[in-house]
């Protein structure tokens, strides 16, 4: 349940301040609008403004949106009215209406980060767990521990570090622009730090997926190598650990973090699914101690690795991100910015097959993150919001015949030729527009159904 309003709310918003943002402009160069409506279908739910000439409707299907204006192309009008009907109006009007509903959505992205900003938001500091084992991180000599100060791609100027967060993003950033990063580290927060250089220019980047992250190494941020809660019937029940028990050893080896501890768990699985007895030195209430651990196989991907049956690893050090008002704002705009460029480059680099088009995703994909995002609470989800609406205004500026970038690109034509396109060669991009959009369609709901059914 959920999921679902999650997903209708999501959704019924980010189309609504779309459509407001064609309603706004068209009423403020002229145009007399006759319908504003949220959804398709039948109506659920309509009202007028005393004075206006515009129907307000919330109809049962909240998968779309539009704006209904006068219009000769589209039905015959009164001559008294002629001056109101958006076929009439200048080409910068008429541009300035298709454009203002993907402003809309980037603008909404701008102010829900800015928002967030502003109030504050608790993220983990910017500490590195271990390295996964042959990764890039882990080639470029980091052991786990360190405090990431600073980062730079090429010959730009090192930017600080704000949070774990901030960290993840600048190297999803580097990695799909196939871009080696320098990372500054330090052993502690403020003392000398020395260069690292990630060589993400020699990943393979095709899919911005879970697996980007295993590649470069760095999954998590660093948390103490403690046992969490233990479940009834595990592994770790069996052996007698507790909560609150710190690992110091397993199989005589020292145990750096929680990250460490955790891929030792999961290689105490066989080839064939059999278990792995290990031998953990704990330390609990003061007091040193030994226990044999066998962790139960699982089967994940086809792939045998080991569970114990507990929460492994302690909470990593949380830090504040608070910004002013002017830092807050400006940060939003970068943060859209940098998010519409990625999701630009990302089509672009699957248009000439440089990237799967598995990245795409559905609406079963984006319902599914809408519940996650709700249930982790308010910051995650507005951070979601301005994700999807980041996707929705961009997506809707690209030149495709049938979406708001299409009518632009008749407008550029029209700008540059002075004459508009003809109705014949209208009809042909129209239909060959339906064509793409109904393939990129297909496409992210089989994607989705793929993702789900893994």
């Amino acid at each position: 349940m959920l999921t679902l309003v999650a997903f209708v709310v999501a959704l019924g918003l980010l189309i609504a301040v779309h459509e407001y943002g064609h309603y706004r402009v068209a009423v403020a160069c002229g145009v007399k609008v006759l319908r504003f409506s949220v959804g398709f279908g039948k109506p659920l739910l309509s009202w007028r403004k005393k004075g206006s000439p515009t129907e307000f409707v919330i109809c049962v299907l909240p998968l779309g949106g539009y704006v209904r204006m006068l219009d000769e192309r589209e039905a015959p009008v009164d001559p008294a009215e002629r001056h109101l009907a958006f076929n009439t109006q200048p080409l910068r009007s008429r541009a300035a209406v298709v454009a203002a509903g993907p402003a809309a959505n980037l603008l909404l992205a701008v102010l829900i980060y800015a928002l967030i900003n502003w109030t504050g938001v608790q993220e983990p500091k910017p500490v590195l767990a271990s390295p996964v084992a042959g990764s890039v991180a882990e080639r470029a000599g980091l052991k786990g521990g360190e405090w990431v100060a600073e980062a730079a791609t090429a010959e730009a100027e090192p930017r600080a570090i704000g949070s774990f967060e901030d960290l993840r993003w600048r190297l999803t950033q580097a990695a799909l622009s196939s871009e080696d990063m320098t990372l500054w580290v330090a052993a502690r927060e403020g003392g000398n730090t020395r260069p690292v250089r990630m060589a993400l220019s020699e990943l393979d980047v095709r899919e911005a997926d879970a697996a980007l992250f295993q590649r470069i190494g760095i999954t998590g941020p660093w948390s103490a190598p403690v046992v969490g809660e233990v479940m009834e019937g595990g592994a770790a029940a069996a052996a007698g650990l507790r909560a609150g028990d710190v690992v110091r050893r397993v199989d005589d080896k020292p145990v750096s973090d929680g990250q460490d501890l955790r891929a030792r768990i999961r290689a105490a699985a066989g080839a064939a699914g059999e278990p792995v007895e290990q031998r953990w030195e704990i330390a609990r209430d003061g007091q040193m101690m030994t226990l044999m651990v066998k962790p139960a196989p699982e089967q994940q991907a086809g792939v045998w690795v080991g569970r114990v049956g507990a929460y492994i690893g302690a909470m990593p050090e949380m830090m504040t991100v608070r910004l002013g008002a002017l830092d807050g704002l400006v940060q939003g705009v970068v943060r859209t910015w940098e998010v519409s460029w990625l999701t630009l480059k990302m089509m672009g680099r699957m248009l000439i097959g440089e990237a799967s088009v598995k990245n795409l995703s559905g609406p079963l994909t984006i319902a599914d993150y809408a519940g996650k995002s709700a249930s982790l609470g308010i910051t995650s989800y507005l951070l979601f919001l301005a994700l999807i609406s980041v996707s929705l205004g961009v997506l809707n500026l690209l030149p495709l015949p049938v979406l708001d970038g299409g009518h632009l690109m008749y407008y550029l034509w029209e700008g540059v030729t002075g004459r508009s396109v003809s109705d014949a060669w209208m009809e042909r991009l129209q239909r060959g527009g339906v064509v793409v959009l109904m393939a990129l369609m297909s496409i992210a709901l089989f994607n989705d159904v793929a993702r789900l059914a893994g």
